[in-house]
């Protein structure tokens, strides 16, 4: 056994000796670890994160150091080695990856001067173009928004401008964020995964060299080295979400639908979990909240679930004030309904539109779609 230690508090400077220590046996770190902590925890864990996405489970993953660094080592194979800054909670295995990346290349990662804005991006980014080595970062939607939106300043559209990559993961990005990133030249990678494969593992739809994604039932499914021991003190949950194949290969059961071309590309329809019954038919919320998410206005719009008296359950989009007064919400929401009754079918459109002044945000930046629901119940 290893001992366990919390980490949430560490300054960046303690946390990158802190993780190297882990890498290389421990002690191992905890994120999150509320309640009930162990002291110790098997040999071999680096780093324990807990974790309940957007569905308010929580669940303690248990990393290895063999993992992260598998995952670090295969995205600098795929995008790259140098300098990363460092724009997330390491509390998050994506803000976490940044500093496992920074110690394999023998850097140290920037951390971000004051809280998120573009102002506090550029003014961080800018004095790094000195250096001469290549910039990374990793974002989530809702920031990258953030500095596009701001982009017409001349030093945030040079500092975004400025990274050979920037990893966006988290959740799925909106058809128009990449479509102005591409229009401004800014080199967006979209990344797939989760905190059970050590971060992002598929960049673009395509797997990293050492990971392996098939289907089952429809399912995605992960394998590599990238994958977590499981989950802490849990092993009936480990065993569901954790199979092995006919040949021992272990598998990771993300839980999302989606398929694989042909040509390897890996497509992620949604969350397995994230849909509702509407007049007897499956209606996948994730589908219909990527399509309402096209409409101007509405590009950081969520789409959660209620419940209807004529059709048992119905959607309904939830949208921050701001760009979306700039129409009537009518006017949205009838070019939303228009969108997914054309690509779906009007059994799939949403019923409403509501607008408030912001969306409830996990601290990882993802919105916290429970809590979104549960507001929306109570007016409704």
């Amino acid at each position: 056994m290893v001992a366990l230690i919390p980490a949430d508090a560490a300054t960046p400077d303690e946390l990158r000796d802190a993780l190297a220590a882990a890498l290389d046996g421990g002690p191992a770190l905890g994120f999150g670890m509320l309640g009930d902590t162990p002291d110790e925890v098997p040999d071999g864990t680096a780093v324990v994160i807990a974790t309940s996405g957007s569905s308010g489970i929580p669940k303690r993953v248990a990393l290895s150091g063999e993992a992260l660094r598998a995952g670090a080592e295969a995205t600098a194979a795929r995008i790259g080695a140098g300098r990363w800054l460092l724009a997330l909670p390491t509390g998050y295995v994506a803000g976490l990856q940044v500093v496992v990346r920074s110690l394999l290349a023998g850097t140290a990662p920037v951390r971000l001067d004051g809280p998120f804005s573009a102002e506090s991006f550029a003014r961080t980014t800018l004095p790094l173009l000195a250096e001469g080595a290549p910039l990374y970062t990793s974002l989530v939607p809702a920031q990258l928004a953030t500095l596009l939106e701001a982009a017409d300043d001349v030093a945030v559209r040079a500092a975004v401008q400025a990274y050979r990559a920037i990893l966006v993961g988290g959740q799925a990005l909106p058809e128009p964020l990449r479509d102005r990133a591409a229009e401004l030249g800014v080199r967006i990678v979209r990344t797939y995964g989760s905190t059970e494969t050590s971060g992002g593992c598929v960049y673009d739809g395509v797997p990293l060299d050492t990971v392996a994604v098939r289907t089952v039932d429809g399912e995605l499914r992960i394998a590599g080295p990238v994958l977590a021991d499981g989950y802490l003190g849990d092993e009936e949950l480990t065993d569901r979400a954790f199979t092995r194949d006919e040949h021992g290969i272990r598998w990771y059961r993300t839980g999302d639908l989606g398929m694989v071309d042909d040509d390897g590309v890996v497509r992620v329809h949604g969350r397995a979990d994230n849909v509702i019954v509407s007049g007897g038919i499956n209606i996948s919320l994730d589908r219909v909240e990527r399509i309402v998410r096209r409409v101007p206005g509405l590009t950081g719009a969520v789409v959660v679930g209620i419940d209807d008296a004529r059709w048992g359950e119905a959607s309904v989009i939830v949208s921050a004030r701001g760009e979306a007064l700039r129409r009537s919400e009518s006017e949205q929401l009838a070019q939303a309904r228009d969108a997914v009754a054309a690509e779906i079918g009007a059994h799939a459109r949403p019923s409403r539109l509501i607008v408030v002044d912001e969306l409830d945000v996990l601290a990882s930046g993802k919105p916290d779609r429970e809590a979104i629901r549960r507001a929306v119940a109570e007016l409704h």
